[in-house]
């Protein structure tokens, strides 16, 4: 597990751009800032349950209450 994370520290700038590239050629440019949105949602989320900040209850409920209105 410890090699893993040094080799991904070792890494230098030509593998850096390769890795960048294959990206832009599988998910394309316009699909990608949605992909970061997405995963910032999800490190949130996470962190918001491990710290026991469950706010997605409150949220939803007022959500009801605004759609019912």
């Amino acid at each position: 597990m410890l090699d893993s994370v040094l080799l991904l520290f070792s890494m230098g700038g030509s593998e850096w751009i390769l890795i960048v590239v294959v990206v832009l050629v599988l998910f394309g440019g316009k699909k990608i800032p949605e992909l970061m949105r997405g995963m910032g949602r999800g490190v949130k989320e996470f962190k918001d349950g491990i710290s026991g900040n469950d706010n997605t209850a409150t949220k939803e409920e007022s959500n009801n209450t605004k759609i019912e209105k």
